[in-house]
């Protein structure tokens, strides 16, 4: 039994080789970040596990990679590559990985934050161009952060914007508590946060969570940060809430298409600041990926 990481990029590619030790199932590292969906068949050469970072795996094409059987995910949001329960149908087993970047996203999620309230992109654009543009900002100590989703990321949230004054809300599918969080009802929260930021798992019940009515039903103004996925969003009325004002600005590091087309509404909206999906994307958050990824495969070869 054998793995292929298929989409190794050179900092994950390095961390596997130094976390490799005696008697661990082989791992080959396809050093291309950038492999397409058809040449997956190839690629895999008959692995029985294929390490995922970014790539599509249609079902249709997972049909092709004779003797794959598990499928580990660098993540927890396989299925915006993926079909996982087509898969099983296939006997292919996908293996998700919680947990190993909470503090690093949950950091990004508080940037995006602070650069909305402060128009920061908006400035540093108009200063490239040769513009002295000064922009009011949004004083967030004392305001209220509504977290929508509380895992692991929400909580490290959480602790981040009460170190900076902020009061925090949250509602969560399942129950919760939290020291200095108040677990009130979805209407409540989009009432009253100043910031809202999503942290949901995308699956058939969250996809376009965020919907044209509850964006309406946020508190004009309010500001929008999503780290988590895109299609949790109902993107063409975040686009219009944006453009009228009624959101003031949005932090996006997720987008429904990704990489995000040179051409799409969102570049040309000056109260957005845009990531490239990279909240995760720390050392410390990279190397605790490839540990989780690394210990799934040798459970896998010890079954």
């Amino acid at each position: 039994m054998h793995a292929v990481f298929v989409d190794a990029n050179e900092a994950l590619a390095v961390i596997v080789e130094q976390q490799t030790a005696p008697g661990d199932t082989p791992i080959v590292i396809h050093h291309d970040p950038d492999v397409t969906p058809e040449q997956l068949p190839e690629v895999l050469a008959g692995a029985a596990i294929a390490i995922i970072d970014h790539t599509y795996l249609p079902t249709d094409i997972a049909r092709q990679c004779a003797g794959l059987k598990h499928v580990v995910f660098l993540g927890t949001g396989a299925r915006s590559y993926m079909n996982p329960e087509e898969l099983a149908e296939l006997g292919i087993e996908v293996h998700l990985i919680r947990g190993y970047g909470d503090t690093a996203v949950a950091e990004a999620s508080i940037a995006l934050m602070w650069a909305a309230a402060r128009n920061l992109a908006v400035m540093d654009r108009e200063m490239r161009a040769g513009n002295w543009i000064r922009e009011d900002g949004m004083q967030l100590t004392g305001k209220t952060l509504g977290l929508i989703g509380f895992g692991g990321i929400g909580a490290e949230v959480a602790r981040i914007a009460h170190g900076g004054g902020m009061k925090v809300l949250a509602w969560n599918r399942t129950p919760r508590q939290c020291d200095g969080v108040s677990f009130v009802d979805l209407d409540t929260l989009l009432a009253r946060s100043d910031v809202v930021s999503l942290h949901l798992l995308l699956d058939d019940d969250t996809r376009g969570f965020l919907s044209a009515a509850r964006i309406a039903a946020m508190r004009p103004g309010a500001i929008l940060i999503n780290t988590a996925r895109g299609a949790l969003v109902d993107e063409a009325a975040m686009i219009a809430a944006l453009q009228s004002g009624h959101l003031r600005h949005a932090g996006l590091d997720v987008f429904d298409i990704e990489p995000l087309p040179k051409d799409h509404p969102l570049i040309t909206l000056p109260n957005v600041t845009l990531s490239a999906h990279s909240a995760f994307r720390t050392p410390e958050a990279s190397e605790n990926l490839i540990a989780a990824a690394m210990a799934h495969c040798r459970r896998i070869a010890a079954a």
